[in-house]
């Protein structure tokens, strides 16, 4: 059993067409895709807030105590300008201020040269000993 496809000799009609034209069914969506944007609405990309008028009280608190840490290029640990010793000096101190009650915020400055070594070492220590106020001031020194 055969089946013979192909143009024979012997017929005369012209041949049928298999492939589906695809023009009209491009056409029919990319009339569907702008009927779509046309009618969708413009997205706003916005939060309404309702912002409180007026001015804010002051503050009810006077602001924390402020502690200075440098370390300097060679690894120098410097507290609020005094120059401190060794680092179980440096833990003392940390210790001491985070027992404080008026929790006092600890900034940490280091030279732009200094090794991270000894501003890890600065950091973990003061993280171990509970100091909850903690930021690294001078990065502007660091932009190129």
């Amino acid at each position: 059993m055969g089946m013979n496809i192909g143009s024979g000799s012997s017929s005369s009609e012209p041949e049928v067409m298999m492939d589906i034209n695809t023009t009209p069914l491009i056409d029919v969506m990319l009339v569907l895709i702008i009927m779509l944007i046309i009618t969708i609405p413009v997205q706003l990309h916005s939060v309404n807030l309702n912002m409180p008028t007026g001015t804010p009280p002051p503050p009810t608190a006077p602001p924390p105590p402020v502690i200075t840490v440098d370390i300097d290029f060679d690894g120098t640990v410097s507290w609020n300008g005094e120059t401190v010793p060794d680092h179980a000096n440096l833990e003392a101190r940390l210790r001491q201020a985070s027992t404080q009650a008026d929790h006092p915020e600890v900034h940490i400055r280091p030279n732009k040269l200094v090794e991270y070594n000894a501003v890890a070492t600065v950091l973990a220590s003061a993280q171990r000993l509970g100091v909850t106020r903690l930021g690294v001031i001078g990065n502007e020194q660091f932009i190129k």
